[in-house]
């Protein structure tokens, strides 16, 4: 058994997120289906993480097993899976890593984007959240750096999940502004569901002068979803970035395929 991993991106418009759905197209699914006829070999990917409907992903890694090595080098691999593939998902590099080796598991951080552009621009409207009012950016940003002092974020997490536990680790928080764009960066060990989108919602409406930055302490501390502001919508949010150590921080080091 053989074992590869995959970097890709993807715009998540036309997909119900990564996972499989039962009555919904999926990212997942793409993936299994593509692959599995270039390999001639039924496949699963497994991704590094599961990304909402509608939401983008501008760095991803999956794994996926075979009972034999990949019928084409690896460069003619990606070639292929490209031509093959729709044109809103793009594969950048594949791997050969060790069989125990895991996108989800072996992930040490993630780091999502989620764009506002602060006026009306027909050229990025699925892509970005169109924001035109005031916003008070300092108050946004000074309580984005109260979620960093916090693990449990279930105020922020969606309703009747399977998820173990509410617990997250935040190592980075906070909103830049360069010209008419607003970025908010959140990077953590993992996310639970509709988390980030959750966040920015409540965010904005500090930002709107609504709630005090220090309102997001109360919030949290509640322990309750319903306490918490709107969800932030799909288009404007990214999966920009996945960290991994060890060997597998080696194998990635210099972003290249090694096939």
């Amino acid at each position: 058994m053989s074992r590869y991993f995959l970097k890709l991106a993807y715009r998540g418009t036309a997909y119900h997120g990564w996972q499989i759905q039962e009555n919904a197209h999926s990212v997942q699914a793409e993936m299994n289906e593509k692959i599995s006829v270039l390999c001639v070999e039924d496949v699963n990917v497994v991704g590094c993480g599961r990304t909402d409907a509608g939401v983008h992903a501008r760095e991803f890694y999956l794994h996926f097993d075979l009972g034999k090595e990949l019928p084409f080098s690896g460069k003619d691999f990606v070639f292929k899976l490209n031509r093959f593939l729709p044109e809103d998902i793009a594969v950048y590099g594949a791997w050969k890593v060790p069989p125990q080796a895991h996108a989800r598991f072996d992930a040490v951080s993630r780091t999502y984007r989620y764009y506002i552009s602060l006026q009306k621009d027909p050229f990025a409207r699925e892509l970005t959240l169109s924001y035109t009012g005031s916003l008070d950016v300092k108050a946004m940003h000074q309580a984005a750096s109260y979620l960093m002092d916090y693990e449990d974020f279930t105020s922020f997490s969606k309703l009747h999940t399977q998820t173990a536990t509410n617990r997250c680790r935040i190592s980075e928080a906070g909103w830049k502004q360069t010209g008419n764009q607003l970025v908010f960066t959140i990077t953590a060990d993992r996310f639970l569901r509709n988390m980030v989108r959750a966040i920015v919602g409540t965010l904005l409406e500090i930002g709107k002068g609504k709630l005090k930055p220090e309102a997001i302490k109360t919030i949290i501390e509640a322990k309750d979803r319903a306490k918490a502001g709107f969800s932030a919508p799909a288009q404007g949010l990214f999966l920009e970035e996945v960290r991994y150590l060890g060997e597998m921080e080696k194998i990635f080091e210099d972003k290249a395929p090694i096939l």
